[in-house]
């Protein structure tokens, strides 16, 4: 359906990954197996599932892939706003990163308006 590398969405998800394993490499060791772990799967699942989207057959499938990106995202702002609360990042910190996870969301559901208006032709 679509080159993912040439979608701005799944570029700046790619850097928001990025982003969140340098944030989370600071993180005390015994998150390891918590926060550190799920920050980063639901950071490389946003573009991952962009990505995959690309490659499925139908617009429908398409869509359902950008869900489940959306979903992520949902959840990595979670997990961002309990690593704020627990004091392992500042608020200032928590708010950029926040912000490109807004931004993100917005582009998905953009994209997903787009694509399921090509469901609904």
């Amino acid at each position: 359906m679509h080159n993912f590398k040439n979608l701005k969405v799944w570029q700046k998800s790619v850097d928001l990954a990025v982003k969140i394993y340098e944030l989370t490499r600071s993180f005390p060791s015994e998150e390891k197996f918590g926060l550190t772990s799920q920050m980063r799967r639901a950071g490389v699942s946003i573009p991952l599932n962009i990505a995959e989207g690309t490659a499925k057959s139908s617009s429908k499938s398409f869509s359902n892939s950008l869900e489940i990106s959306l979903g992520e995202s949902f959840e990595l702002e979670t997990q961002l706003i309990i690593a704020e609360r627990v004091k392992l990042i500042s608020g200032e910190t928590s708010a950029v990163i926040e912000s490109d996870i807004n931004e993100i969301q917005k582009m998905i559901l953009g994209l997903k308006a787009s694509v399921q208006a090509n469901l609904d032709s």
